[in-house]
């Protein structure tokens, strides 16, 4: 089985969730604060995929509705190539995922816990990382 790691890129903050060692289940991270350099941005997920033994990155790829590559997508694909530039040496591959409603989906299931909707914005890309990973998992 692989171990995985799953990335939400947010704007200002990047959820992390990695996968249990059978590969079927995703669990959060605490999410990485955004930096002015992409760069460190990517040097702290490959720190996190190196402490795991990832073989693979999975990063959420923004589709628009219709499943159409907007701005929001080919930033996410420029992100995922530079993490796959700097993780490829490492043997880790990096795959985009569709990532359509992770967010929505996170930001419902952390209300149905009873977590404050204030403790949310701080806790919902980690959750969306999660979402994603399982998604991903559940696809293969």
């Amino acid at each position: 089985m692989t171990r995985s790691v799953g990335v939400d890129l947010g704007a200002r903050r990047i959820g992390i969730a990695v996968s249990d060692a059978l590969g079927s289940l995703a669990f959060p991270r605490p999410s990485i604060a955004r930096h002015a350099e992409r760069s460190l941005d990517h040097l702290a997920i490959a720190e996190v995929a190196d402490e795991l033994g990832a073989e693979v990155v999975v990063v959420g790829l923004p589709l628009s509705l219709d499943g159409s590559r907007g701005r929001a997508a080919r930033g996410a694909e420029e992100e995922a190539a530079a993490l796959a530039a700097l993780l490829g040496a490492r043997g880790v591959r990096v795959e985009t995922f569709d990532e359509r409603f992770t967010t929505v989906t996170a930001h419902s299931a952390l209300a149905s816990a009873g977590v404050a909707n204030r403790e949310r914005r701080g806790r919902v890309d980690s959750a969306a990382a999660t979402v994603l990973l399982q998604s991903w998992l559940d696809s293969r």
